[in-house]
């Protein structure tokens, strides 16, 4: 059977990254709807390649501009400019699995429609979980949505994890994260001051978004990361871990009460675990490059240096706090972030950032999509003014 697909995000890294696996298999993908943000044209190529039946942008600026492009090129994609849209492609009846592949709290409220309309739900944003974990969980399991996981990491663990869910508790002792340690795994952090975005975006593996970049030089990626698999696979806090693996063969790893441990391995190509949750438990050829034993380097591993990537370990002490506090430690880095990308902060006050938001503020509402995104605004409002403080 066809399966019809919805990719939001879909001119990002993991959005074509996906178009590209779909392209490989005519016949067994159709793309039902596509979103983006704000590249108009390469939305516009994908529409005359894959004649989506929707499209939408986030702004009705680019709405408004790429309909007009549309119709130029008699191309049969309607596009929707509601403010709910992004939603409505998610749940809509036609659409049989959705690629979250929106970065950001963005990403939150359309991944959540598509868990409460049931659809088989291929995840690539962390935020959907670091944001909403427990409400999110509960939407996928009230109504019945297939959750596979698209980070390499995750989708590596749920690889490794015995198919029945209700033994894992009994079976697994930990889970173990690997971590490529960034452009910076080495540098002196007494140096850490003057990096520059340029620097900071050059990730030794993977060509990826400037903002995941970032985060991937802070390890803050690997903190969202620890906090999605707590919420992913029921684990206690203490049972995740977190090893730097320079070469990012191996994508994480499992070990078992028995001491044994199963990894899985690859190239670095995220279209492995793209291909992975799209024909899931069937295999399908990816586009990826074979790993080649015989011409292979040496795998190494290190331990996660605190002193040089302290924003990986705020992610255990946010879990352990009140409900909420991941969300809040989430929206403070997209805002430091945002802030280092246009040159406004220091990258080692990237961290401080982020402290200092969790140190001034403690969730009490989180019950509901609502109290979430005024509580994700409410901890950007006191990060914006961290930033300013410390950018004075």
């Amino acid at each position: 059977m066809t399966q019809r697909l919805t990719v939001l995000g879909s001119t990002g890294s993991i959005g074509t990254s996906t178009l590209d696996v779909v392209r490989r298999h005519p016949g067994r993908f159709q793309v039902l709807a596509l979103s983006a943000a704000t590249q108009v044209d390469a939305l516009l190529a994908q529409c005359a390649e894959f004649l989506p039946r929707y499209a939408v942008m986030a702004s009705a600026e680019h709405a408004r501009v790429l309909a007009e492009k549309i119709q130029a090129n008699s191309l049969p994609t309607q596009v929707l400019q509601a403010p709910d849209a992004l939603e409505v492609i998610a749940s809509h009846p036609d659409v049989d699995a959705v690629m979250g592949a929106i970065v950001g709290a963005a990403g939150l409220a359309p991944c959540l429609a598509a868990a409460r309309a049931g659809k088989r739900l291929l995840l690539a944003n962390k935020e959907a979980l670091v944001v909403g974990g427990a409400l999110f969980m509960h939407t996928v399991r009230t109504h019945g949505c297939t959750l596979l996981p698209i980070d390499s990491e995750h989708s590596a663990i749920f690889q490794c994890l015995p198919e029945d869910r209700g033994t894992w508790a009994q079976r697994v002792d930990s889970i173990l994260l690997t971590a490529s340690g960034g452009p910076f795994r080495q540098r002196d952090p007494a140096t850490l001051a003057a990096i520059t975005p340029e620097q900071a975006c050059a990730h030794p593996n993977f060509a990826m978004g400037r903002k995941i970049s970032v985060d991937s030089a802070t390890m803050m990626n690997k903190a969202l990361e620890v906090i999605e698999a707590r919420w992913l696979f029921d684990m206690a806090p203490e049972q995740i871990k977190v090893v730097i693996h320079p070469q990012q063969i191996i994508h994480s790893m499992v070990q078992f009460k028995d001491a044994s441990i199963l990894a899985q391995l690859g190239t670095p190509d995220m279209r492995v675990p793209i291909a992975c949750g799209l024909a899931w438990p069937e295999r399908i050829e990816s586009g990826a490059a074979l790993l080649d034993f015989a011409t292979l380097a040496a795998l190494t591993f290190e331990e996660a240096d605190a002193q040089r990537f302290p924003g990986l370990h705020l992610s255990w002490q946010a879990l352990r706090a009140a409900e909420g506090t991941t969300a809040v430690l989430n929206a403070a880095n997209e805002v430091a972030v945002d802030a280092f990308l246009s040159r406004r902060l220091r990258f080692d006050h990237i961290h401080r950032v982020n402290l200092a938001t969790l140190e001034r503020l403690t969730p009490t509402h989180t019950a509901s999509l609502h109290d979430l995104l005024a509580l994700d605004a409410e901890a950007r409002s006191v990060a914006q003014s961290a930033v300013a403080r410390m950018a004075a």
